[in-house]
């Protein structure tokens, strides 16, 4: 049958939480998965994003705790969930692209740092999963914090050269320098450092969740190996 849109193989209930740091492959990886699964997918990052591009589009300063949790309780966010279109809105607005531009990389870790704002989302996060019933969740609080409960949780890793060098050649394409990929791993080195020792619900791997390291693993192979690890109960 068909729900929302999407063709969905099953009706049983099940949710795949998928954390990791950028340039493991997470989106890639959770996009193919809920396929794999006949799910749902969701973008918990793109929903940040969407925030900090909001703050920066109003002239506000992402480090303003107060006016930022203020912008987000007065936009409205929208998360399409099929894993082969996912978008983001912001009052109407398509930012898919925007959302991915530099300044918003570069301030999105304060803006998710804001308790109000994690609040707000996390809030909103679960609201979608629990209507869509079956969807794979990607971020960096799927399986601590947001669906502490799910059937199955991952912790995605990869070496910090080939985190760099992913990243590098999707923001810069293949022919991206030397001195591109340094930039890029001490950026993502920053976020990293700041999403892990913010105040609230810091970045870290989930009890219980199973690491998959994707260094020099196709995606393909990655989401074969992830398909086997839902239970069978609910695949």
């Amino acid at each position: 049958m068909r729900r929302g849109g999407l063709a969905v193989e099953s009706e049983k209930r099940c949710v795949v939480a998928i954390d990791g740091p950028s340039g493991t492959g997470k989106s890639t990886v959770s996009r193919h998965l809920a396929t794999a699964l006949g799910a749902h997918y969701l973008d918990t990052g793109a929903m940040y994003r969407a925030v900090t591009w909001a703050v920066l589009d109003a002239g506000a300063d992402p480090r303003d705790a107060a006016v930022v949790a203020d912008i987000c309780t007065k936009i409205k966010l929208t998360s399409g969930i099929d894993p082969r279109s996912p978008h983001i809105s912001v009052d109407g607005r398509s930012v898919d692209v925007e959302i991915r531009a530099a300044d918003v990389t570069a301030a999105v870790s304060a803006v998710a740092a804001v308790p109000a704002v994690r609040a707000a989302l996390v809030a909103r996060q679960r609201e979608i999963i629990q209507a869509a019933g079956r969807i794979v969740v990607e971020g960096r609080d799927i399986g601590a914090v947001v669906a502490p409960d799910a059937d199955l949780k991952v912790f995605l890793t990869a070496s910090e050269a080939e985190r760099a060098r992913r990243r590098g050649t999707e923001l810069r394409g293949a022919d991206v320098s030397a001195a591109d990929l340094a930039a890029t791993r001490a950026d993502l080195a920053r976020r990293d450092l700041l999403d892990s020792t913010r105040t609230a619900d810091p970045f870290r791997q989930a009890d219980g969740a199973i690491v998959v390291d994707t260094t020099g693993v196709a995606i393909d192979e990655v989401v074969a190996h992830l398909v086997k690890l839902v239970p069978v109960a609910v695949r």
